[in-house]
């Protein structure tokens, strides 16, 4: 099944963060068992060559790809869903009619995504214009981020809009927000419970990895997005412990 498939039928999807625009570490990742990988072009440094290179080698090895796009302007999604993604993570998203908005862009035709058929996700011209017009749109998962006080106030309207697959909690913007220095405050806790607990679409959130990933589950999440190729690299690099071995702390 697709990545939006998954998550249209329940399936919890477990991914990471790939915030190192290089494919070996693409690579790497595809061995460590994760669903999918999310391409963080909103903080890191990838264009449109790095995307669509990380998308290249992601499909090559079998995985589903998903960009967290920078913003939600025309252009940019154009070039994620050209490049062949298979879903697209949106920041900001802070009412319906910014989510209809996205969705428009998302499809062929007057207001929305320009037509070529020699990209990735046409096939190179392989694929036959009608099948692409007809399907092309219902590959790629979208899922707005809720990282917004008005977001916050305005979730089950946007995961109402239709061709709005998920909705996705940014706690670190959320809290920042809401004026709060830490992700895990009881304010957030408790926003963050109520959007994964939203029933009719799927939900899902960014953990770092010693969170308790099954107290989540149990809220409703099924996106589920688990540190990074950052965060594995500090982890799994104790240069601290070494020294301390070698007596040369």
């Amino acid at each position: 099944m697709t990545f939006r498939q998954k998550l249209q039928a329940g399936e919890v999807v477990l991914a990471t963060f790939l915030k190192t625009p290089h494919p070996i570490m693409v690579e790497m990742l595809a061995q460590c068992g994760f669903d999918t990988l999310v391409i963080d072009a909103e903080h890191a440094p990838f264009g449109r060559a790095e995307i669509d290179g990380a998308i290249l080698t992601g499909r090559a090895l079998g995985l589903d790809m998903i960009v967290r796009i920078p913003n939600d302007s025309p252009d940019t999604i154009l070039q994620a869903m050209d490049s062949g993604a298979a879903g697209l993570l949106v920041p900001h998203v802070n009412d319906a009619a910014q989510a209809g908005r996205i969705v428009r862009r998302m499809a062929f035709g007057a207001g929305g995504r320009g037509f070529a058929g020699t990209t990735r996700a046409a096939r190179y011209g392989k694929r036959p214009l009608k099948d692409h017009l007809d399907n092309a749109r219902n590959e790629v998962a979208l899922i707005c981020q809720i990282e917004d006080p008005e977001g916050a106030e305005n979730f089950a309207a946007i995961a109402g809009v239709p061709g709005v697959d998920g909705l996705f909690v940014g706690r670190a913007d959320l809290a920042v927000g809401f004026d709060k220095d830490d992700f895990f405050d009881p304010e957030i806790a408790g926003i963050t419970a109520r959007v994964l607990g939203h029933s009719g679409t799927a939900t899902g959130l960014y953990c770092a990895p010693h969170e308790d990933l099954a107290a989540h589950r149990a809220t409703g999440a099924r996106f589920i997005v688990v540190g990074s190729d950052h965060t594995a690299l500090l982890r799994g690099a104790p240069a601290t412990e070494w020294r301390d071995a070698l007596g040369l702390t």
